[in-house]
């Protein structure tokens, strides 16, 4: 007997047989909503504060950037300018940081014996203290001058020598401000004789010179050989505002490119 029509059909070609051929019958669901309108629109507010933010610290780096390098132009021609008198107390009360600093001064005066103070510092001769003495003016007041710096192995040596004598001396160099307080976490010590900074007004209290200048000088070059050497001042400023600035540019960028493929990949999803 011949099988019937059809018969030799298996349920899965029957099955495949009653489905379209493009197998569009059962389309995928379409994904939940994203988040809320209100969410969208504070993700949105917060990341065009960040640019703004972003953009203006940049900004005021480039400020910060055209200051120092005025400062750098203003300090060299300062350093290199022809020696002018030391400020005496007539003018004390408006000196600062940036219209003084570095200026080249001379003084003439004496020295006062048996008032050394000696400062940690690390300088390119290596670990040691600068040598801070006073000098009384022939003009009447007192500056401490930084007659240089002596090796940790020398300090014995200098301490064993006599004091410098009260002769006339004429001292040349660059005014510096007092560093008051101390060196990076290490307070100066008056009364263990432990000094960290070149703290003026601090030295003349723990010495007993009354007032003196709100500044010192860090003395011109030494003859070679003599301890304490000065002329080891270092007239060196950081100038990287221009990359700070490029970071934060290049932050509030990025910032504005997330911006604008959120935004894409939401238009595409909605279509």
């Amino acid at each position: 007997m011949s099988p019937a029509p059809g018969a030799g059909r298996t349920d899965v070609e029957a099955k495949d047989a009653r489905e379209p051929a493009n197998g569009a019958a059962h389309p995928p669901a379409r994904k939940a909503a994203g988040r809320s309108p209100v969410a969208r629109f504070a993700a949105l507010l917060l990341t065009l504060l960040g640019v703004a933010v972003f953009i203006a610290l940049g900004i005021w780096q480039l400020e910060r950037r055209v200051w120092k390098l005025d400062l750098i132009a203003r300090v060299e021609a300062r350093v290199h300018a022809p020696a002018v008198d030391a400020p005496g107390p007539q003018s004390w009360s408006g000196i600062n940081a940036d219209s003084y600093e570095y200026r080249h001064v001379r003084l003439a005066g004496s020295f006062t014996g048996n008032a050394d103070t000696l400062i940690q510092a690390v300088t390119e001769l290596g670990g040691g203290y600068w040598v801070l003495t006073p000098v009384r003016t022939d003009r009447g007041f007192v500056v401490m001058v930084n007659r240089g710096f002596i090796p940790l192995e020398r300090k014995a040596e200098f301490q064993a020598r006599k004091p410098v004598e009260s002769a006339p001396v004429v001292v040349e160099g660059l005014l510096r401000m007092s560093e008051p307080g101390g060196g990076f976490l290490r307070r100066n010590d008056p009364a263990g004789d432990r000094w960290y900074s070149r703290d003026v007004a601090a030295i003349a209290a723990a010495r007993g010179l009354g007032e003196v200048a709100p500044y010192f000088i860090d003395a011109g070059a030494s003859v070679p050989g003599e301890w304490p050497r000065g002329g080891l001042t270092v007239v060196h400023f950081r100038n990287t505002h221009l990359v700070y600035a490029l970071t934060w540019f290049s932050l509030a960028a990025m910032l504005v490119a997330v911006l604008a493929f959120r935004g894409r990949r939401r238009t595409e999803t909605e279509e």
